[in-house]
Order: structure tokens, then C-alpha cells, then sequence
């Protein structure tokens, strides 16, 4: 099981620490850094400027946004970053949900998500292949475009730079069981939001025919602490953010995730309070159980008996965020 950086995206302005972080992690034998967007900072630029610092580390997004850009501006992206890197670039996509899309995005939602991502995947492959000019007859992403308020002289183009690697490793961050399976049939990897290493049977199904050298990469908080009930905190902040804020309480993939791994009133309850306005006992409603099986906090004894778990599972990359060197250092040396 090889280890990840995940610095995810920033909030109110640049975070000051990425950069060493990164460069850290790359010292210490990790294998990739991720960073990420919402709306605020993007994933693309800050991977750009800690590639110029780095020559070794692999680099992913983890997860771009497929509504933040057509699938042919993001292939542009990851594979102009792919040449600047000398060929560490990892594309990790996700569609997000209806809120983010239509309130913050513009767009409208998919009516048929499984076929928007399969669309959104196919176009960006044939980017990178540059076998020809890229043509979709798809529902969502045409190409050309062939619309009613279209000019109808659009036609298929083939990218003028020749991508580094036909082969780039695409992934989805995917949450929906439909979505996961068709994940293993079209991608590289998988970025799973939530992954409880003692109870893997939640995705089992959904993982039934894994191709070989599939990834699996899930996010896990990861803090060296003597207090294990402080330390989650993080961890409870985010999950009350992304199960209360992240969607519309009669359409939220988060808490509909939270839900199917057994905590169905909890992330009712989560949902209620933080859409009340009532943010901080959203929080303190997450249970800590939940918490602590998707993360690695507390002393290093503590943390090695846990990491022994994940590696035992299908887990390819574990892809932490520790928002500290010492953190990083003991992870290295405990996975070593």
C-alpha cells in the first residue's frame, strides 16, 4: 500500500504549509500529492506549482470537478501538466452534486449521471489517445456540438499537442454503488470519499470485478496526537460540512453515503441542525465512531494497529491528510 499526500483545497486564501508539506512527502518516499477544488482555489494551479518544486512525487486532483470544465479543457490541463512534470500526472475527475453544480457552476445537473461521467471519460480519453479527431455522439458532451442554438459548423478536431502519455491514469471519485461499478469498468482508479477498512463489505458488491492494477485511493485524516477525542475534531468538521452543506437535504450523495454505512439517523440529524444554521452542533452530532474508522488518529502505537487494517483490504494508496511533518514521518516509517 503506497502513501499519499492529500491537501485538498484552500480556504479563505493560499495555504502557506502545501508547499513544504509536499515537499516533505516527497522526501520521505510518498509516492503522490493531491490537491483539489470546491469553489474557491482550483486543483490545477497549485499541482503546477508544487510540480516546479518537485521531481519525483506523482500528482493528482483529487477530485477536479467535471462541471468546472468540458471534458476537453480538462484532458488540455492534465495533459499540458503531464509534459511539465515529465509525466507524474494523475487526473482524478468527480461530478459533485446538484447544489455545487447548478448554484455555484451554472449548469444544469445531469438527469443521467452514469451517463454524463461515461461521456465526460470517453472524450477525455480520446484526447490523450490522439488516435483522431475527437467525435461523441453522446447526450451530454457532443462533439461537435450539435445543439438547436448551435451554428452546425462545428467540426471534429484532433489536439495539436501530442499528449506525453496515451495511457495518463484517470480516476473518478465516485460514491453511488451504480457509479463505483461502472468506475472499475472505465477508469484507472477510484477515489473513494469514505472508506471504513473493517467493514469493506459496504462497496463489495459495487467492487466485484476489479480489473488488474486498479486503484483504490481513499482520503484518511491523519493526525500523531496524545488526545484521540481532540483530534477528531477535524475529522467531525469535515464530515458535518460535507453531509450538511455540501448538498440539498433531499438530494445529498454524502449523507446518502453516511446512510448506507449504517448511519442513516446520524446523518439525517447532521443534515437538520447544519441547514438550521446551526453549524457547530452539526459537528458535535457526528458520531465519533464514524469518525475514527475513516482516519488514523492518535499515538503512534495506536495509529500502527490501525494502518495494519487498511493494508489488509484492497486499498492500493492511502491518501492522508496530515496536516503536520511529524504526522507525515511516522506514517512513512510505520508503512516502510
Amino acid at each position: 500500500m503506497r502513501l499519499g499526500l492529500a491537501l485538498g483545497y484552500w480556504g479563505r486564501g493560499p495555504a502557506p504549509a502545501h508547499l513544504d508539506l509536499a515537499t516533505e512527502a516527497e522526501n520521505l518516499g510518498y509516492h503522490s500529492v493531491w490537491t483539489a477544488e470546491a469553489w474557491g482555489s482550483d486543483a490545477f494551479t497549485p499541482l503546477t506549482w508544487i510540480a516546479a518544486h518537485t521531481s519525483r512525487i506523482r500528482l493528482g486532483t483529487a477530485i477536479a470537478q467535471m462541471a468546472a470544465r468540458t471534458p476537453t479543457a480538462t484532458a488540455m490541463h492534465a495533459l499540458t501538466l503531464d509534459h511539465l512534470s515529465g509525466g507524474r500526472m494523475m487526473l482524478g475527475l468527480g461530478l459533485s452534486g446538484p447544489r455545487v453544480v447548478e448554484g455555484w457552476y451554472g449548469r444544469p445537473f445531469p438527469s443521467s449521471p452514469l451517463t454524463a461521467t461515461r461521456e465526460y471519460v470517453d472524450v477525455v480519453r480520446q484526447v490523450l489517445r490522439r488516435e483522431g479527431p475527437v467525435a461523441l455522439d453522446g447526450r451530454f458532451h457532443s462533439h461537435p456540438y450539435r445543439g438547436e442554438d448551435g451554428t452546425g459548423i462545428g467540426k471534429p478536431l484532433k489536439p495539436i499537442t501530442h499528449p506525453l502519455r496515451a495511457d495518463l491514469p484517470v480516476l473518478l471519485g465516485a460514491e453511488g454503488p451504480k457509479n463505483i461499478a461502472q468506475t472499475t469498468r472505465i477508469a484507472d482508479g477510484w477515489l473513494p470519499l469514505y472508506w471504513p477498512p473493517t467493514r469493506t463489505d459496504v462497496y463489495q458488491a459495487s467492487l466485484a470485478d476489479l480489473p488488474e492494477g486498479f486503484m483504490i485511493a481513499p482520503m484518511a485524516r491523519a493526525k500523531v496526537c496524545d488526545d484521540v477525542t481532540e483530534g477528531l475534531l477535524p475529522v467531525k468538521a469535515m464530515l458535518g460540512f460535507y453531509i450538511g452543506g455540501m448538498g440539498h437535504a433531499a438530494r445529498n450523495f454524502h449523507a446518502d453515503l453516511m446512510a448506507r454505512m449504517g448511519y442513516a439517523e446520524e446523518a439525517r440529524r447532521i443534515q437538520e441542525l447544519f441547514l438550521a444554521g446551526r453549524k457547530e452542533e452539526a459537528v458535535l452530532a457526528v458520531p465519533d465512531e464514524f469518525a475514527d474508522e475513516i482516519s488514523l488518529i492518535g499515538p503512534r502505537e495506536r495509529i500502527a494497529e490501525r494502518l495494519d487494517l487498511w493494508r489488509k483490504g484492497p486499498v492500493t494508496d492511502l491518501l492522508l491528510t496530515a496536516p503536520d511533518p511529524h504526522t507525515l514521518r511516522v506514517l512513512a516509517d510505520l508503512n516502510s
